[in-house]
This record gives structure tokens, sequence and C-alpha cells, in this order.
């Protein structure tokens, strides 16, 4: 599965990490103390939102590509 969702990503200093949110989807974060680490973190969750959704009959958002923040 490819991954075309858009990833924000931003170091946490409370956290001593990398944060990656996932805007289309809702709650779908993951993390990493590196910033390689925290996308392939993200990509894993993204795979297991899509299941997890899948299994209850949820709509999946598709990807819509570069969202614009105001």
């Amino acid at each position: 599965m490819s991954i075309r969702y858009e990833l924000v990503i931003y170091w946490s200093d409370e956290d001593s990490a990398f944060i990656v949110e996932v805007p289309e989807l809702s709650g779908c974060m993951a993390d990493g103390k590196t910033y390689q680490e925290a996308v392939t973190n993200a990509e894993i969750v993204i795979r297991e939102w899509i299941e997890t959704a899948n299994e209850l009959g949820r709509s999946i958002p598709s990807p819509k590509g570069r969202l614009m923040y105001a």
C-alpha cells in the first residue's frame, strides 16, 4: 500500500521525540526518536488505522494531497 496522506512532522521537547500527525485520519499519530523512525511508525499506524476502519465498516477518507492551513 502506498501512503499518500499528508504528514505533519515536528519535534516535541516535552516528549523528546519527533511527532507525526495525519490530519486526514482522525486521531492518527505516531512518534519516534529520529525523523525516519517517526515516519516509519506513522506508515505502520496509517495501515493499522485503515485496517481497523475497514473492520468496523467505517469510511476511509481519500488522500487529498497538500492541505492548506490558515
